[in-house]
């Protein structure tokens, strides 16, 4: 009889924790904190400027009318190139956005890395003060390193 009951209990084991396994995605999907994905999607050296494509994706709860960052960008050594604003505009609630920007005198391969330093403009209905620094989601298709 001890026999039947170990056995038992490993299979209630083995049930319960394969159960715990399968909830765990659709646990974590639904717990996931809403974002404002920002990926660097391409850069582009042309006429020695250096275009950068962004594809922006709201996941906020509201949409956004203007999202502007303070942006440092550093070239390959680690130094700052310059600093400068990238006007994001008008972000939909989930449906993703290209924005492009030319960064003049410069060519792409020079740079090494963007920061998102900060939000300087962050307006939308119900969009409470530090959400798009909070929310920010960096990313990169590229070279170039993308913090935030």
């Amino acid at each position: 009889m001890p026999h039947f009951r170990s056995a038992f209990l490993a299979a209630l084991s083995l049930t319960i924790a394969q159960g715990t396994a399968a909830e765990t995605p659709a646990a974590t999907a639904a717990t996931a904190a809403p974002s404002l994905k920002v990926e660097l999607n391409a850069a582009d050296t042309t006429e020695a400027n250096c275009k950068l494509t962004f594809l922006i994706t709201n996941d906020l709860s509201a949409p956004l009318d203007k999202a502007v960052y303070e942006t440092v960008l550093f070239d390959r050594e680690g130094t700052v190139n310059r600093l400068t604003l990238f006007d994001f505009g008008q972000l939909p609630v989930g449906r993703p956005r290209v924005r492009q920007f030319v960064v003049p005198q410069t060519t792409c391969e020079n740079l090494g890395r963007i920061l998102f330093n900060g939000a300087q403009s962050c307006d939308g209905a119900g969009i409470e003060a530090g959400t798009c620094e909070n929310a920010l989601a960096p990313a990169t298709r590229t070279e170039i390193e993308v913090l935030g």
